[in-house]
């Protein structure tokens, strides 16, 4: 696990940009795993810099998404789909074929979650896989206490998670009470994982991430057994971590 330190969000999402294009540059066709919210913004501007400006090729990746709204059109605005639309593919030369993304309105949900994953078996398996972290330490819309073993399944999102997503939407009411989400077995059969945070109200999960013990009350601790995990934060979302640490590689920039 490696842990860089930047002084801020908009130096952690041009990192992260960085190492997205190292991989495409390395591996045109690979498959990368795409998050959303409000963190990874940054990372997929920088990335349609990179791609106007010199030249970043998208046109043989394959994206599959971590999660999706449940009961929600693709088309609708709050949708994760539209999301990554309109913050990212729209602007880059990504084939629309090449785009997987939950179908939250699927008439029988476990057989998308099935289906979904079988399409990534497919493709090989997700390559370079992004992640965001909750307040509660979750990793897609795995909420403490899911099975680390699960695959992409239906989940039911917490309060704390409907609370915090309710800033893009009307009201906390207006916020879907379900999603699809990759597992925890499906995000660790990445090759390797990139996993961003920022703020403070971060710190407190980042310190669980590394330093906790590994529990499904922190969903992402099980990252600590991966083989190749880069953690980038910002100062304030590395605030609680010890700066003389021998477990890690702790890096500043």
């Amino acid at each position: 696990m490696r842990i860089i330190i930047t002084e801020d969000y908009k130096a952690m999402s041009t990192m992260a940009a960085r190492l997205v294009a190292g991989q495409l540059y390395l591996k045109p066709k690979s498959v990368l795993g795409l998050a959303t919210g409000s963190t990874p913004i940054g990372l997929y501007h920088n990335l349609i810099d990179i791609h106007r400006t010199i030249g970043l090729d998208f046109s043989e990746a394959i994206s599959f998404n971590l999660d999706e709204y449940i009961g929600i059109n693709r088309n609708d605005v709050h949708s994760y789909h539209y999301f990554m639309y309109e913050n990212l593919f729209n602007s880059i030369n990504i084939k629309p074929e090449n785009v997987f993304i939950p179908n939250g309105c699927a008439a029988d949900l476990e057989a998308e979650c099935r289906h979904y994953d079988n399409l990534i078996t497919s493709m090989g398996g997700i390559d370079l896989q992004i992640l965001g972290i909750g307040n509660n330490a979750h990793i897609g819309f795995n909420e403490p206490d899911v099975k680390f073993e699960a695959t992409t399944h239906k989940v039911k999102l917490d309060n704390e998670t409907i609370a915090a997503n309710s800033r893009f939407f009307s009201s906390v009411e207006a916020v879907p009470k379900y999603a699809i989400s990759m597992g925890i077995r499906t995000i660790m059969l990445a090759k390797k994982i990139i996993l961003l945070a920022n703020g403070k109200n971060k710190a407190e999960a980042i310190y669980k991430t590394i330093y906790g013990g590994i529990t499904p009350k922190a969903p992402a601790s099980i990252l600590q057994l991966h083989q190749d995990v880069v953690i980038i934060v910002d100062r304030e979302a590395a605030s609680l971590l010890p700066h003389d640490s021998t477990h890690n590689c702790i890096l500043s920039v």
